[in-house]
C-alpha cells in the first residue's frame, strides 16, 4: 500500500456532504464517499461524488447494507465505487472518531483498502464565513499498518485537497442562502421513496 496516498475531494461531493451536515445540527450525519484511484496518477484518490446517508440511527444494519447496495449498483455502471466514508458527531464540540465511524470505515477498507474516513470539523467550519482558508472544513483519518484508524498527521491537510481552490466561498454562499434545507439523504428516501437521494438538482 502506498504510504502517502493523497485523496482530492471534488466541490460539488463536499459541498453536499457539508450542507447534509448544517440541515440536521443536532444529530450525527454520515455519508458515503465515491471515486477511484486517479488513472494516471495512483497515489491520488479521486472523490467525484458523495452520497449523504442518515440523520438517525447511524449504527442501524439493514438501513445501511440497503443503502450500500443501492449505491454501489448506481455508480459502479459510472465506473465508481465507494472509496471513504464521512462523519459529523452529534456535540459541537466532539472532536473524536466513534465506533461507528470506525466500524463503517473499516467494512469499506475490506473493499477498498485504501479507503478515508472524514470527520466534520466544527471549529473551521464556524470559522469558514469569517476567513479566506481553502482547505476543507474536515479531517482526514487512515488506518495505520495495524489497522487502526489515525489522524493523518501534521501533512494531513496537504493529504486531503477540495479539487476546484473556491469550493469554500461557493460553500458560504450555500450556507448564507441556507442551500441545506435542499438536501436529500436516505432517511429522507426510505421515509418518501419520491425524495432523490441522488439529489440531482441540488447544484443546479
Amino acid at each position: 500500500m502506498v504510504a502517502e496516498l493523497k485523496y482530492e475531494i471534488s466541490q460539488n461531493a463536499y459541498i453536499k456532504l457539508v450542507l447534509h451536515a448544517l440541515k440536521h445540527k443536532t444529530a450525527a450525519v454520515n455519508g458515503i464517499l465515491l471515486g477511484r484511484v486517479k488513472p494516471q496518477n495512483e497515489s491520488v484518490v479521486e472523490i467525484i461524488d458523495s452520497v449523504p446517508l442518515f440523520h438517525s440511527n447511524l449504527a442501524l444494519l439493514p438501513p445501511l447494507e440497503i443503502a450500500l447496495i443501492m449505491i454501489e449498483e448506481h455508480y459502479g455502471s459510472e465506473g465508481l465505487g465507494i472509496v471513504g466514508y464521512f462523519h459529523a458527531n452529534e456535540r459541537f464540540d466532539d472532536t473524536e472518531l466513534g465506533i461507528v465511524a470506525k466500524n463503517i470505515g473499516d467494512h469499506i477498507c475490506r473493499y477498498f483498502p485504501q479507503a478515508a474516513v472524514f470527520l466534520l470539523d466544527n471549529k473551521r467550519l464556524e470559522a469558514l464565513p469569517k476567513g479566506k482558508d481553502q482547505s476543507p472544513v474536515m479531517q482526514l483519518y487512515i488506518r495505520d499498518a495495524s489497522k487502526n484508524w489515525k489522524l493523518a498527521g501534521p501533512d494531513g491537510g496537504s493529504r486531503l485537497v477540495i479539487k476546484e481552490p473556491a469550493a469554500n466561498v461557493v460553500l458560504s454562499d450555500y450556507i448564507s442562502s441556507e442551500k441545506w434545507q435542499d438536501v436529500v439523504d436516505f432517511d429522507d428516501h426510505l421515509d418518501d421513496i419520491k425524495m432523490d437521494w441522488l439529489n440531482p438538482e441540488l447544484f443546479k
